[in-house]
C-alpha cells in the first residue's frame, strides 16, 4: 500500500509509459519551478521560438544558474521569472561563455504551450 501512495504522489506530475519511464507532464513546472538548482532564462526573442517546441541556442540564452553541468535537467524561465518549460542543458556553464552563437545549450523537452496545443489528448 506504501508504494502505490508514493506512486500515485508522483504520478500526479506526468505518468508511466509502457516501456516503464516516467514522463512528466508540464503540469508540474509549478511544483518543479519552486526547488529547481539548475535554470535557465531567455531572452524575450527566444521566449516564443521555445514556446513552439525549438531547443534553445546561445543567442537566445539570457543567463545560466552557476555550476550546471551538461545534460542536467533545467526549469526555462523567462526574464521577468516566469516559468516557460523544462529541458536537457546541451552545454555546461562554462562551455556556455565560450561557444558559437548558433550552439545548442538547452533540449527542448516540454513547455507551457504543449498544454494548449494538445489538451485534448492529455489525460
Amino acid at each position: 500500500k506504501q508504494w502505490y501512495q508514493r506512486r500515485v504522489a508522483i504520478t500526479a506530475g506526468g505518468k508511466f509509459s509502457k516501456g516503464g519511464k516516467f514522463k512528466l507532464h508540464i503540469t508540474a513546472l509549478d511544483f518543479l519551478s519552486s526547488y529547481a538548482k539548475q535554470k535557465v532564462w531567455l531572452k524575450p526573442g527566444a521566449e516564443q521560438q521555445f514556446l513552439y517546441g525549438n531547443n534553445v541556442t546561445k543567442a537566445g540564452l539570457g543567463r545560466i544558474s552557476a555550476g550546471t553541468d551538461k545534460y542536467d535537467g533545467v526549469v526555462v524561465y523567462n526574464m521577468s521569472d516566469l516559468p516557460l518549460g523544462f529541458g536537457v542543458a546541451a552545454r555546461s556553464t562554462n562551455d556556455c561563455k565560450t561557444t558559437d552563437p548558433n550552439t545548442i545549450v538547452v533540449f527542448h523537452q516540454a513547455d507551457v504551450g504543449e498544454y494548449v496545443r494538445a489538451e485534448s489528448t492529455m489525460s
